[in-house]
């Protein structure tokens, strides 16, 4: 019986195999998300919530300590998502490597809850910056 010989055919598509990575689903549906992107999204958003404040909370009571924590869990969630889904798209229209593809998500998550409210009030046509202030403090 001869022995099995292996092709470099054969040995690229194992390799790509394994370094690809798979896409979630949910109830047998794909998602089109990929853990690593949402990990890193996830992170991004800590970094946003714990150094740069992108929730502020005061702790007056306990009602209002377990309202900034379910807040926060929310934005947390968001900003993965937003990284899963539109850090290919940021890589693909900056032209941008696949290796910079995690700090890409990592970015995205952190940044996600400020650009989200510009392009919702943008698109809304409600105003983006406040009216400036009258000579007594008051707006016009």
């Amino acid at each position: 019986m001869p022995e099995p010989t292996s092709t470099a055919a054969g040995i690229a598509t194992v390799a790509v195999a394994a370094a690809s990575t798979s896409a979630i689903t949910a109830f047998g549906v794909p998602l089109g998300l990929r853990a690593d992107l949402l990990i890193a999204g996830f992170a991004g958003s800590l970094v946003a919530i714990i150094l740069l404040n992108a929730v502020p909370g005061s702790i007056d009571s306990w009602q209002e300590l377990l309202r900034t924590t379910l807040r926060r869990m929310a934005v947390a969630c968001a900003s993965s998502l937003t990284a899963g889904y539109l850090t290919p798209l940021a890589m693909l229209v900056a032209q941008l490597p696949e290796s910079l593809l995690l700090g890409g998500a990592f970015a995205v998550g952190g940044g996600a809850q400020q650009v989200l409210m510009f392009a919702i009030k943008r698109l809304s046509g409600g105003p983006t910056v406040p009216p400036p202030a009258g000579p007594n403090g008051a707006t016009s």
